[in-house]
């Protein structure tokens, strides 16, 4: 906790910097959240399981930003990142410490055609599933090797929502084209012969343009090396963004494959994959639908998933200092696979959340 208020010092100092100095602004938030979790699971052998968990878990994020002027800036976000989406749980008697670490930090320049970030950059993911697929196509088979899904948002969650990477962004026509280029690791190979570019590198883009009211948003990703565990997935689709009112529906479509063999190495892999997303937000109310299938033809294995995410958010209190929300959200996932031999297994979860969350 002492390293924790010594950054809050730190940024509070820097905030009132001289006029010679540069812009320093600092935000945050601080959350609380209680969890239910009902699982249901069913083995290969038909053993059930029906675990279930409640806890209590806390949050603080610290969002430093710098305006040098004439368009550069630089940002950071400092949280904790010793566990998925930095929800700290509480150990015996409150004994628990609780580390901040540097997650995101990225400066760059931007005017009204052009934009360029470097650093550990945003990936928006939560509102967009294309690396989610790409990374987490088959259950348990990503860089964390834990059983992990395309689906219940594992970028944003477990990845933090952010990669080292540079961003490029300008108008082309009457849309805007974004193409990224991203280092995932540096020792994502165990081949013997490690040349410049044995590391993990990706490389993804996408142009947003407006046909009439609706926006839409062709992307792709391509793995220009491999990553850590041998694997060069690529994957591609679109989003589409409808307004409808004063609510917006948004529709998102991905596919994903690989086919490659591990360098000096026997293990292959070979499989393809989908998402399809259907998301609907109308004032307090944000909800939407997943839905991924993914065939693993060295395994053998059909992987089928289903998600439900829905949120309702309620402003106690809202000024121009900040703001102190109530969220109450409800979060299903039912997942199963099935191999060609006709064996099957489940493993569905179904949480309750209630988020209380201030933000300065």
């Amino acid at each position: 906790m002492k390293k924790m208020f010594s950054l809050a010092a730190m940024f509070a100092v820097l905030s009132y910097a001289t006029p010679a100095s540069a812009d320093v602004t600092l935000n945050g938030e601080i959350g609380l959240r209680l969890r239910d979790d009902f699982g249901s699971t069913t083995s290969v052998a038909n053993v059930k399981a029906s675990p279930e968990d409640q806890y209590i878990q806390y949050r603080v994020r610290l969002k430093p930003s710098v305006d040098l002027g004439d368009g550069y800036f630089a940002k950071a976000l400092f949280q904790n990142e010793a566990v998925a989406g930095g929800w700290n749980s509480l150990s015996p008697n409150n004994t628990e410490q609780y580390q901040i670490q540097a997650s995101q930090f990225f400066f760059g320049h931007g005017d009204a055609s052009s934009h360029w970030v470097v650093g550990r950059i945003p990936l928006n993911s939560f509102d967009n599933p294309i690396l989610d697929l790409t990374l987490y196509a088959i259950p348990g088979a990503g860089p964390q090797g834990t059983r992990l899904y395309a689906v219940d948002t594992p970028i944003s969650t477990n990845h933090f929502d952010r990669l080292l990477g540079f961003n490029y962004g300008t108008k082309i026509g009457d849309g805007e084209l974004n193409a990224v280029v991203v280092n995932f690791d540096n020792v994502s190979s165990a081949a013997a012969d490690k040349g410049l570019f044995n590391d993990g590198y990706g490389f993804t883009a996408n142009y947003k343009a407006n046909i009439g009211d609706v926006t839409i948003v062709p992307q792709g990703f391509v793995t220009l090396t491999h990553l850590a565990d041998g694997r060069a997935p690529y994957s591609f689709g679109t989003q589409a963004f409808i307004p409808a009112g004063k609510s917006k529906i948004s529709l998102s479509g991905f596919y994903t494959g690989d086919n490659n063999t591990v360098p000096n190495s026997t293990a292959k892999y070979d499989y393809s994959g989908y998402i399809f997303r259907v998301k609907g937000e109308s004032g307090p109310v944000l909800a939407w639908v997943d839905y991924n299938r993914t065939k693993d033809n060295v395994g053998a294995i059909t992987y089928n998933n289903t998600f439900v995410w829905a949120q309702y958010l309620i402003k106690v209190q809202e000024s121009n200092k900040g703001t102190f929300t109530l969220q109450p959200t409800i979060r299903y996932r039912a997942s199963g696979s099935k191999t060609d031999a006709g064996l099957s297994t489940t493993n569905d979860l179904f949480r309750t959340e209630l988020y209380a969350t201030v933000s300065f």
